[in-house]
């Protein structure tokens, strides 16, 4: 069904599902680059190109994903989506969008349980690790540039920081911590917490009112309570019954069990966009679980880095190790594809439930200060968020050997100086120069970095 808008001078043609479809295709195939990234070529695409919406409405709209636990940009193709052609639309560009990354990050976490060990292949996996490094700082650098624009807001991501790293701090009491701090300033009328906007948008943009959605809403953007209750329930069906389900048939132990319990209750409670996933995911599946070391976190970072789709697919390689190395009864291989789709399930079913059943009344949300100081607050904690994965995963990729500190209420890791992997560093410090001076493209960094361990392998410099 068609998005319908009255006509007007200049605005674009109506657009069928059908057509929609094939744009969607195309968005999910170029999205590379992490959150940041995938916005950038949506805003190029759906705004600049294609002009199905305008820029303030883009931004509104990306302002509410933002607000919401899980990966913003699959969520803000849905929103989209739906706001052009119902729950259907939602559907198709939110499903699209996850589909390339979640095909490709299971055909390459088959290679890597199979031939993961063999020299030439941990070699390549080697030299992604040290490029996944330098990712993960340029992430804290952007975040941070745009987040922390006040002395407040830098106190806040330090402390987020302290907490994370040195006192194991829950990253969900972080976020709610952050957000209660922001709202209460914006409450009283401070401006230490303003929103920012988004590397993929600038300037003034495409004018709502000349675009194919106009500036007013569709009908089906002002739903009953009936239709509400509705679309409440049956995502959660969608979503939570087959956890349960998975629970009551094989018991809370069961490492399926466990998976779906797991990434769905990470679902509700993991914002601040991919990178601050993947903290607390780390935090809970290597610490927690043992369901693979850090090093494979790493692996799978680079896997899910160099693949399209959203980063957060990289929890589809955790679910399918866990499952891999705890099989129970079933072949290794077909356990863990079906705890690899178990955890994509769970991780995105709630999406659409956010979109479909909050996105009808975002406009209440509209201008409202104490909500943007929210957000605000919570972004800039989660700078400090990332910044303790990036120390983490620095920990691990440069170090052969860590040290447990235990000192009053601390409790982290610390590095062996004398266990330090110069090749490592290199390859760590050869990726930072090539992002933070020459400005080179992710992918082509990642590739090249990983060209480079295998160089290093075929030389005889690494193992």
């Amino acid at each position: 069904m068609s998005a319908r808008v009255p006509a007007a001078p200049g605005r674009p043609e109506p657009v069928t599902l059908r057509a929609a479809t094939r744009v969607w295709w195309r968005i999910a195939l170029l999205s590379f680059g992490g959150p940041a990234g995938q916005i950038a070529v949506m805003h190029r695409i759906l705004v600049d190109e294609q002009r199905w919406i305008g820029e303030q409405r883009f931004l509104h709209a990306l302002n509410y994903c933002m607000l919401l636990p899980g990966p913003e940009a699959q969520q803000l193709a849905t929103y989209i989506g739906w706001l052009m052609h119902r729950t259907r639309g939602g559907i198709v560009a939110g499903v699209l969008f996850v589909l390339p990354g979640a095909a490709a990050i299971m055909a390459l976490s088959w290679v890597y349980v199979l031939y993961g060990r063999v020299g030439i292949v941990a070699a390549l996996f080697d030299g992604l690790k040290a490029a996944v490094l330098a990712v993960v700082l340029q992430a804290v650098a952007r975040i941070g540039a745009r987040a922390l624009r006040s002395t407040p807001a830098r106190l806040l991501a330090a402390l987020a920081f302290v907490l994370i790293f040195f006192l194991g701090a829950p990253f969900p009491l972080i976020v709610l911590g952050a957000g209660v701090i922001g709202w209460w300033s914006a409450r009283r009328g401070g401006t230490a917490f303003r929103p920012g906007g988004h590397g993929g948008s600038g300037g003034a943009g495409v004018a709502d009112a000349d675009t194919l959605l106009g500036e007013d809403l569709p009908a089906h953007a002002r739903p009953g309570w009936r239709a509400t209750l509705r679309t409440t329930l049956l995502w959660l069906a969608l979503w939570l019954v087959p956890v349960v389900a998975l629970r009551v048939a094989l018991g809370p132990d069961d490492v399926f069990a466990r998976i779906a319990t797991f990434f769905a209750t990470m679902a509700t409670v993991t914002f601040g966009g991919a990178y601050a996933v993947l903290a607390y995911v780390a935090q809970q599946a290597v610490d927690q679980y043992g369901w693979l070391a850090p090093r494979e976190m790493l692996d799978g970072l680079g896997l899910a880095e160099t693949t399209p789709g959203p980063l957060i697919m990289v929890l589809q390689f955790v679910g399918f190790l866990a499952a891999y190395r705890d099989p129970g009864g079933m072949a290794p291989l077909l356990a863990a594809t079906l705890g690899g789709l178990l955890a994509t399930w769970v991780t995105f079913a709630p999406c659409f439930l956010w979109i479909f059943l909050g996105a009808p009344f975002i406009e209440r949300l509209r201008g409202n200060a104490a909500v943007g100081g929210a957000l605000a607050a919570i972004t800039a904690a989660v700078v400090g968020v990332v910044l303790n994965l990036a120390l983490w995963f620095a920990l691990h990729t440069l170090f052969r050997a860590t040290v447990a500190v235990h000192a009053g209420p601390f409790r982290f890791d610390a590095p062996v100086l004398a266990a330090l992997d110069p090749y490592a560093l290199a390859l760590a410090l050869a990726a930072a120069v090539a992002l933070f001076r020459t400005r080179a493209g992710v992918i082509a960094t990642l590739l090249a970095s990983a060209l480079g361990g295998l160089a290093l392998h075929l030389a005889g410099a690494m193992p």
